[in-house]
């Protein structure tokens, strides 16, 4: 009498099931890696306003504001390629700027911030909507 070759039913029960608890730790962990790949397009967004509103002071002694937009000439920033931060928006307060940009599509319900008081003094960029 042969014996059978194969796997039993158990064997194949106890991989399933580790299969399963496997994925169930990896996936929230792949997800927030995204998260955070999504905002360095942000991230990069909002340091090229940075970097340009810088010029334009050295230029005109005085930041630039502009509305919720895409696409600047002034500032010759375009983020209409982007796929997660497409528009930016730059508040200007006496000597001081805020840019803000928000996340779409997958990145919904992130945003960047860059608060700078002033030419001479370190801005701060503060993240929302992704957790470390």
């Amino acid at each position: 009498m042969e014996k059978n070759r194969g796997f039993t039913l158990v064997e194949l029960v106890i991989v399933i099931v580790i299969v399963g608890i496997l994925s169930i730790v990896a996936v929230p962990i792949y997800r927030g890696y995204t998260r955070k790949a999504m905002l360095t397009e942000g991230k990069s967004l909002i340091s090229a306003v940075e970097n340009q509103e810088k010029i334009y002071y050295v230029e005109f002694a005085k930041y630039y504001s502009a509305s919720q937009t895409a696409f600047d000439t002034i500032l010759d920033i375009d983020a209409r390629a982007n796929k997660y931060f497409t528009a930016f928006q730059v508040t200007v307060a006496g000597a001081a700027f805020t840019a803000t940009t928000t996340g779409i599509g997958g990145a919904t319900g992130m945003s960047v911030t860059l608060n700078s008081t002033d030419i001479k003094n370190k801005s701060v960029m503060t993240v929302n909507g992704v957790s470390d």
